[in-house]
């Protein structure tokens, strides 16, 4: 089972960019970044299948976040632009076995430790 080890989260204020790495420790198959606010649910902010030929985005994420997979590197992005304050929150890279876009947090077996992001006004 794939370690996985996030990177790149911080402080930033809004309107700007953070891009945040997930190295893996082997091969995987589907992969997506998650976020948790204090007080709500997880929920998956963007998820990329095994070849990164197909993508899926909250309605939240959508124009402004990128997600990308190096499969040579063992690495996925989350690259975040236009940055709000409703974007704080911890977020989670996360693994599952299908080689497909998944979006639920129990389809997903495999989580790393989280990055803080954090987005002033």
């Amino acid at each position: 089972q794939a370690q996985l080890v996030e990177s790149g989260g911080g402080w930033v204020q809004a309107g700007g960019s953070l891009r945040l790495s997930c190295a893996t420790s082997g091969r995987t198959n589907g992969m997506g970044w998650f976020r948790q606010a204090p007080g709500k649910e997880r929920e998956c902010v963007a998820s990329i299948n095994w070849s990164g030929s197909a993508t899926y985005y909250t309605d939240s994420a959508k124009g402004r976040f990128t997600i990308s997979r190096d499969n040579a590197k063992n690495t996925v992005y989350l690259q975040m632009n236009s940055l709000k304050p409703e974007d704080t929150a911890i977020y989670y890279c996360a693994a599952h076995r299908s080689f497909n876009i998944r979006t639920l947090v129990n389809e997903y077996d495999t989580w790393g430790q989280g990055t803080q992001v954090t987005v002033s006004s």
